[in-house]
């Protein structure tokens, strides 16, 4: 049963690693400190205490599955009197399994006794902690290394060891599990899923032979490993040498929201729907052709490295948080540890893509002589391709408010998309390459009956509603025209920028109705004029995690009153285009003065913050001091109300 139990929190452990979606770095959930206290004799109690964030709890040094320790104690001039105690009592809670779990909540505390051997002496370790929630666990790792003097047991001078957290850069292991994890969550993240069908489609026509169509399905994931760790390799190493992180920043920021590779991938998007269609085929030149059959190991691999190069550039909107951890882990000093992360998150984002290459060419063996089934595949693949496709050119429009993709607009193409979709499906449609459907399979009918009801559900969105299972893939609703009941949301939307003079300046709003500022510094202007905390929405226009975080997070009652009436927004675009006045423009310490708001706003969330990901969000106080550690992309309503109220708590 003890095992059960154990194997149960493992898997739990893992789930809770994976869902932790804030990058890891930018919080400390159990902050360590501590004091060297007189006892009786020549006894010291080294007392340490941890603070541990709002909502979330760790375990005692006896809990079954996840105790707090101290690991790698080392004794200098000194040695242990006993063992580390408990200091307080837990709270014993049900661990579901017949079991109970002895927790802390809000504080723990521990000692160590020792009894000094010279005249000084040291104690240096490391502190262990599972912080765990509802719906994730994070462990730390915090070093601390505690001076004894002679005397000290005579002043019972306190002394406040020092503690990394040793995840950020001591538990590699830790790191490894969480890449991997998050490789294989990436599948379905709105920018990558895209590549789904065009992966499948770009396998279909199967090889030669079967060893050749798995030494091809190889080099795809292959190439996909390589794409990903050697630039990021060779990024990290620049950035050692030179010292240009922010260059290196502004660089995967361009290709994430810059106009021209998202009207690349839109096009590229569009090509492919229309060569599914039937309209033509996508074949190499001939002479590349030709000289691909001069040798079967080599054959096609040019195609195969270009598919692998699309997959890697059109999935950064999502994969970015990842590799934005990864650079600011490498701006801090650290080396390997970087380039070993992001080889394990590449092995398993690349993981499912390779299988997908495979797979086309085991449904080739099946395919019957006349069946048209795999052309139809294709087909669906194309409405698809169309319908996500257009992501990359909102992403451009958004960006730089060209104002061409609004939402009504872009839900009026889906809505005509999915209805040809299902149109086809019932055999109602034919295209080029296509056999007449003599008679409607019944699955067939099943996917016309998904695709007509998701047309269905779509339809009051062109109305004003949320719509907020694809609130990651559509423009934000402050750019509809009308949403019944309400009027026009555009004159909302710049009545509520108007409030903040940079919003009126610049054409940025909030969503929801609020009303807030988008410069730092007008923030925190008026947050001492109103004597309340300042809320930093660290956001950008291409962030899809952003807009799922405000239609799910933001939208429920409870938050969205704490946000309207407990504190002052300020939403920093970190990829905007918009060309600053110049009181606003921002100098950076080596003298770089950033003219542009999503530069200067990157520039300020990633040395002010240690920030280089969408979304997160910080607490201030009205003069600029961080209240609370910073919360990532976490669809735990509960858990956001817990941090807004946690800030309320520290600002009194």
């Amino acid at each position: 049963m003890k095992l059960l139990k154990k194997m149960t929190f493992i898997a739990a452990l893992l789930v809770g690693v994976a869902t932790y979606a804030q990058p890891a770095g930018n919080s400390t959930l159990v902050t360590w400190t501590s004091e060297v206290n007189a006892k009786e004799g020549d006894v010291l109690q080294i007392l340490f205490t941890g603070k541990i964030a709002s909502g979330y709890h760790t375990y005692s040094l006896t809990d079954e599955f996840s105790p707090t320790e101290i690991l790698d104690a080392e004794f200098t001039g000194c040695h242990a009197s006993g063992d580390v105690y408990l200091i307080g009592t837990p709270v014993k809670e049900d661990d579901g399994f017949g079991g109970t779990m002895e927790c802390f909540y809000d504080q723990i505390q521990i000692a160590q006794d020792v009894v000094l051997d010279a005249e000084t002496g040291s104690f240096k370790g490391s502190i262990y902690t599972n912080a765990c929630n509802e719906g994730s666990c994070k462990p730390e790792y915090h070093d601390f290394n505690i001076s004894l003097p002679g005397d000290a047991a005579k002043s019972s001078e306190t002394v406040i060891a020092s503690s990394p957290n040793k995840s950020e850069g001591g538990s590699i292991w830790a790191l490894i599990l969480e890449a991997i994890l998050w490789g294989f969550a990436m599948l379905l993240t709105p920018c990558v899923f895209p590549m789904v069908p065009m992966t499948v489609s770009f396998f279909m026509k199967g090889s030669s032979s079967p060893a050749q169509g798995r030494f091809k399905a190889l080099m795809y994931g292959f190439f996909i490993v390589v794409l990903y760790t050697v630039p990021i390799s060779l990024i990290i190493l620049i950035t050692r040498i030179v010292g240009g992180d922010a260059v290196t920043a502004d660089i995967f920021n361009w290709l994430a929201t810059h106009w021209l590779p998202n009207l690349i991938f839109f096009i590229v998007f569009m090509i492919f729907a229309a060569s599914f269609f039937g309209a033509f085929e996508i074949v190499l030149p001939q002479s590349l052709v030709n000289k691909s059959d001069q040798g079967a190991s080599k054959g096609g691999l040019l195609g195969i490295f270009f598919m692998a190069l699309t997959l890697v550039l059109v999935s950064f909107s999502c994969t970015g948080p990842i590799v934005g951890t990864v650079l600011i882990k490498s701006t801090q000093g650290e080396f390997w540890t970087p380039m070993v992360t992001m080889l394990a998150f590449s092995l398993a984002f690349a993981l499912p893509f390779t299988i997908l290459a495979l797979f086309p060419s085991l449904l080739k063996k099946f395919k019957q002589s006349g069946g048209g089934w795999l052309n139809s595949v294709k087909v669906v693949l194309g409405f698809i391709e169309i319908a996500l496709g257009l992501k990359f050119l909102s992403v451009a429009d958004q960006t730089y408010h060209w104002g061409i993709l609004d939402r009504e607009v872009y839900l009026a193409i889906w809505i005509v998309v999915f209805t040809l979709l299902g149109l086809y499906l019932l055999g109602k449609i034919r295209f080029a390459n296509d056999e007449p459907v003599e008679h409607l399979t019944v699955k067939r009918l099943a996917l016309a009956i998904g695709v007509f009801s998701f047309v269905v559900y779509m339809i009051p969105g062109m109305f004003g509603a949320p719509l907020k299972a694809l609130s990651g893939y559509l423009p934000p609703i402050t750019t509809q025209d009308f949403v019944i009941g309400q009027g026009s949301v555009s004159s909302q939307a710049s009545a509520s920028a108007s409030t903040g003079s940079t919003g009126e300046r610049y054409g940025l709003h909030l969503p929801l109705g609020l009303e807030g500022y988008f410069t730092l510094e007008e923030g925190l202007a008026a947050a001492k004029a109103e004597g309340k905390p300042v809320f930093v929405d660290i956001t950008g226009h291409g962030c899809v995690n952003c807009r799922e975080m405000e239609s799910r997070v933001w939208s429920d009652p409870t938050v969205l009153n704490m946000l309207k009436n407990d504190f002052v927004i300020v939403a920093l675009y970190t990829d905007d285009k918009s060309k600053l006045d110049e009181k606003d423009w921002v100098t950076a310490e080596n003298g770089d003065v950033y003219k542009q708001l999503g530069r200067a706003n990157s520039y300020i969330v990633r040395t002010r913050f240690n920030v280089n990901a969408q979304p997160n969000y910080v607490l201030l106080s009205p003069d600029g001091e961080q209240l609370v550690p910073t919360r990532g992309y976490d669809l735990d309503i509960p858990g956001f109300v817990a941090f807004l109220q946690s800030g309320l708590d520290a600002m009194k």
